[in-house]
């Protein structure tokens, strides 16, 4: 990653493990020696409750102040509002008053680039951001759209789940037409699959026919685990949390095949110019 990649994790259904995702991916990056900052852009402030921030609402500055001073052309102080945090990441965190600010999006010009433009202006501090999108295809997702380069699309082994993949990919295509021509899918990611049931097997098998043959879909599969449900509520990654454990092992395999990615698509960047 000599450049910065800004990935979004995106899937309009909730409980797909988006949250525990970019944390994960995110930590297993910084593991690797890069740099990598969390932007946490949904109003119920997962990803920051997840990385051990849980009052929300005593946060100084959030996401929502940064983007508020992009809309209003306020000068922002360099590295405003990021938490350096202890497994060594930074994280912009997220509360509720999110809400309230993608509701005035609407009469804002330019406002699908909004978080771009903020972004464009800290990135050059990282080698990847990863950003947690709200389980919801509005502003605030199209924002994140507009300013990624790749998406990671975590898709729960259930057949609604997938079933809600199509919708997601019309909105994707539509932001890459309209605003952002760059956008690519890193890959589908399958989450908590259940190994020991047929049904799991089925569905991973049904998104791997159905899109395989024009999406990257991730060799390595998220297992289900009841250790990797309680780290929202610990406050700590599966790294802290369960180092040893099958999910552990699972995301440390998935972020070398994110930088192996990042690697192919720099090398074909060199080989355009």
């Amino acid at each position: 990653m000599s450049r910065t990649t800004v990935y979004a994790l995106v899937n309009q259904k909730g409980g797909t493990g988006k949250t525990q995702s970019t944390e994960n991916i995110g930590i297993g990056l910084a593991q690797e020696g890069k740099k990598v900052l969390l932007v946490d852009l949904d109003p119920q402030g997962s990803l920051t409750i997840s990385m051990g921030f849980p009052k929300t609402d005593d946060i100084p500055i959030t996401v929502t102040d940064i983007l508020s001073n992009m809309i209003q052309e306020i000068p922002l102080e360099h590295g405003d509002g990021i938490i350096h945090h202890r497994e060594g990441v930074d994280l912009l965190p997220a509360n509720i008053s999110l809400a309230g600010l993608e509701v005035s999006l609407v009469n804002v010009m330019g406002r699908e680039r909004i978080l771009k433009e903020y972004l464009d202006s800290v990135k050059k501090d990282y080698d990847a951001v990863l950003i947690d999108c709200m389980p919801s295809l509005g502003m605030l997702t199209v924002n994140a759209l507009t300013a990624a380069d790749k998406l990671i699309i975590p898709v729960q082994s259930q057949y609604l789940s997938a079933k809600g993949l199509e919708q997601l990919l019309q909105t994707v295509s539509r932001v890459k037409r309209q605003m952002n021509p760059g956008l690519k899918i890193d890959g589908i990611l399958l989450t908590m699959v259940d190994s020991r049931t047929n049904y799991a097997r089925e569905i991973s098998d049904l998104v791997r026919n159905v899109y395989g043959k024009k999406i990257n879909i991730y060799d390595t599969e998220i297992p289900h685990s009841v250790r990797a449900a309680e780290i929202s509520a610990a406050g700590k990654s599966i790294y802290e949390h369960d180092p040893k454990g099958k999910v552990a092992e699972a995301y440390k395999k998935l972020t070398k095949e994110v930088l192996k990615n990042a690697e192919i698509s720099r090398k074909h960047t060199a080989f355009e110019l």
